[in-house]
């Protein structure tokens, strides 16, 4: 079961609507769905809620250290409060998906993130699960950094939005251990088609009065 929900991101006015914050939106609307308010809490180096989801603690965090040092916040809240690697959701954004696009997944590499590389060196452990929002790619490495710290287009942060808001929908199951149908919920994009309705025969008698 998921303790800990970390959005990553940088802090202050200038970074707020950029591309590397996606992570800190995505905790943002979670507070609006909980009713809580990010607070600074100074021992954890990040803005931090607490609240009880059927008698189980919940954490909500956004680190404020800079994003390449998100593991400083992260480790701290998560040794004091003895949450394990697998009991973390760590929300960022993804080079490597286009905006719309939003994958669960626990572990692995960090993929050049540097703020998943200092968690990763923090926790000592990869096993910790990620919410991956797609901003896109700039199509070359070079412009990576610029491309992070700006804001994305307004047809592609509705995009974002979308996803987040998608995304967001599978937090009670999250909190309840239930990693797969999050997985599953998250994954599925489309709505099922519905079933074309089945017609009565021709000849079917209709109820008489009182049958129906």
């Amino acid at each position: 079961m998921i303790k800990l929900f970390v959005g990553l991101g940088n802090p202050g006015p200038e970074y707020e609507d950029t591309r590397h914050n996606a992570g800190f939106w995505w905790i943002d609307a979670l507070a609006r769905e909980l009713k809580v308010s990010l607070v600074p809490e100074r021992s954890y180096w990040g803005l931090m809620a607490l609240t009880s989801i059927h008698g189980q603690s919940v954490w909500l965090l956004e680190p404020q250290t800079f994003m390449n040092l998100s593991g400083k916040s992260v480790g701290a809240l998560a040794r004091f409060f003895k949450i394990q690697p697998e009991e973390i959701l760590v929300v960022h954004d993804e080079l490597d998906f286009e905006p719309g696009v939003v994958k669960l997944k626990l572990g692995g590499s960090h993929g050049g993130h540097n703020g998943l590389r200092d968690i990763h060196a923090q926790l000592g452990s990869p096993n910790y699960w990620r919410l991956r929002v797609g901003i896109g790619h700039p199509g070359h490495k070079g412009e990576v950094a610029s491309w992070v710290l700006k804001k994305p287009a307004p047809d592609q942060l509705k995009l974002i939005e979308d996803a987040i808001a998608h995304s967001l929908k599978a937090w009670p199951e999250m909190v309840a251990g239930q990693m797969d149908k999050a997985t599953l919920a998250i994954h599925t994009t489309k709505a099922p088609r519905p079933k074309p309705a089945r017609k009565p025969a021709p000849d079917a008698a209709q109820p008489a009065a009182g049958e129906a």
